[in-house]
């Protein structure tokens, strides 16, 4: 794509990145309040049957992950026009979701700033070997890659990590403001969990609350690495890669049936987020269906997406994910090369 092409492509979807407060507050409403009424729905129905508890827990669940929408629209201060009320909703939500709002808007920030550049991996994203690094990494660098990337581990520990360590704690060198907004978070909810626990006893909630956490950070983990982890992904060292073709060719659309695209915020459409992270998420279908060269992105659906966690290693020379079984059959062949890269096997 053509400069002169990627200038009007940007400008094409410049009309959908303003945000409607009338859109934004109803989201709100039909976002938190079915998660509060669940919620209490979900401990009224220990005294019938735990297993409509759960049941319950599950579907609110879903919210929580549309609620993260939310917090993440405005991380880009796409949800409404001013700044501070971003960081007011985005504060409020992040208590809900667990996520410190000022340090994730800074990491999440460098993901869309660095996305699909191989040179500047390690913040803000899921980590990715090329197939050249893994092959000169030493045996504890593999093993912990290998760790790192085994569904049981980033699907299943990956949300308590987030939640219980990561989301937690401040980076070393953080600004006074980022530091705060995490310590407001924190204090927030223990004081709900200690007020929750207080009232229903803390079987109760954690029998609830449990369930929620793990299942909707799973959910978001899940939709974060699909949506950047595809055979034909983007990927480019710095001097070759570029912003617009990362976020179309580097994001795919993820079809979803409409109402798994209600309870996700329409965050299936990546590649449109990707390219203006200004558009809000009410917007970001409407933005797809307007713009023809973003119908053209890489489109998957709850089916194929499933190929994504046999995606292990990124093969440079071929430009595709790889399995480990396929990186193994690569070496067998004969004259098989691969890029060099200056430096060895990324930490983490």
């Amino acid at each position: 794509m053509s400069k002169q092409k990627q200038a009007q492509l940007k400008k094409s979807v410049a009309p959908f990145a303003n945000p409607n407060t009338k859109s934004s507050i109803w989201q709100l409403v039909n976002s938190i309040l079915p998660f509060i009424l669940l919620w209490f729905l979900a401990y009224q129905s220990l005294s019938v049957s735990i297993w409509l508890t759960l049941a319950l827990a599950v579907i609110a669940s879903g919210f929580v992950v549309r609620i993260f929408i939310i917090f993440h629209d405005c991380t880009h201060g796409s949800f409404f026009k001013k700044t501070k009320t971003n960081r007011i909703v985005g504060t409020i939500t992040g208590v809900i979701t667990h996520f410190a709002f000022e340090k994730w808007k800074r990491s999440h920030a460098m993901h869309h700033a660095t996305s699909g550049n191989l040179d500047k991996r390690g913040t803000g994203d899921i980590w990715v070997m090329t197939v050249d690094e893994y092959i000169n990494a030493s045996f504890w660098q593999r093993f912990a890659y290998r760790l790192y990337r085994n569904p049981i581990i980033l699907f299943g520990f990956g949300p308590l990590f987030l939640f219980l360590l990561s989301n937690r704690f401040n980076r070393k060198g953080a600004k006074r403001k980022e530091r705060l907004n995490t310590y407001v978070i924190n204090v927030s909810i223990a004081s709900i969990y200690a007020l929750l626990i207080w009232g229903i006893g803390w079987q109760a909630f954690l029998i609830i609350q449990l369930p929620i956490l793990f299942i909707s950070g799973s959910l978001g983990i899940w939709l974060f690495y699909v949506q950047h982890t595809f055979e034909d992904s983007y990927f480019e060292n710095e001097e070759d890669w570029d912003f617009v073709k990362a976020a179309v060719d580097g994001s795919s659309y993820y079809k979803l049936p409409k109402i798994m695209q209600w309870i996700t915020g329409n965050i299936g459409f990546h590649h449109v987020h990707h390219l203006s992270p200004r558009v809000p998420n009410y917007n970001l279908e409407k933005t797809h269906a307007n713009t023809p060269p973003l119908q053209k992105a890489t489109t998957i659906t709850m089916a194929s997406s499933l190929q994504s966690i046999r995606f292990r290693l990124y093969d440079e020379t071929n430009q595709t994910f790889v399995s480990f079984k396929e990186m193994k059959d690569l070496l067998k062949k004969p004259n098989t090369k691969f890029k060099q890269r200056p430096s060895s096997a990324q930490q983490k």
